[in-house]
């Protein structure tokens, strides 16, 4: 069976595309807790331009992984907080260097 070059492309690298954006998301909406807690979804959503549901998803995902907890007044960093983010650049890094490894990787035509 036969797949057009654009769909291969798209099945190959679009998983990979979603799961980036959603990381920056959650990153940007972390960000904010970690600016201006606590602060809750709408000014979330307002501030950072995102819709309700999406930042109503990460922040779900921020509270799961013991990154932030859900207050009266909004979400507010935890313990964990701090730990994560003197990993995050370093985590970064190694997410930039196998982007790079996999620009390094020639095929012939």
């Amino acid at each position: 069976m036969f797949i057009p070059l654009p769909d291969v492309m798209h099945i190959l690298t679009e998983k990979v595309r979603g799961e980036l954006e959603m990381l920056q998301r959650h990153l940007i909406i972390l960000r904010r807790v970690v600016e201006e807690e606590p602060i809750g979804i709408l000014k979330l959503a307002e501030e950072t331009k995102m819709p309700s549901h999406k930042v109503r998803y990460s922040l779900r995902v921020l509270e799961q992984e013991g990154l932030i907890r859900a207050t009266a007044p909004g979400a507010a960093t935890t313990e964990r907080t701090r730990p994560f983010l003197a990993e995050l650049d370093s985590l970064i890094e190694d997410l930039a260097r196998r982007a790079e490894d996999l620009k390094r990787i020639k095929i012939e035509r």
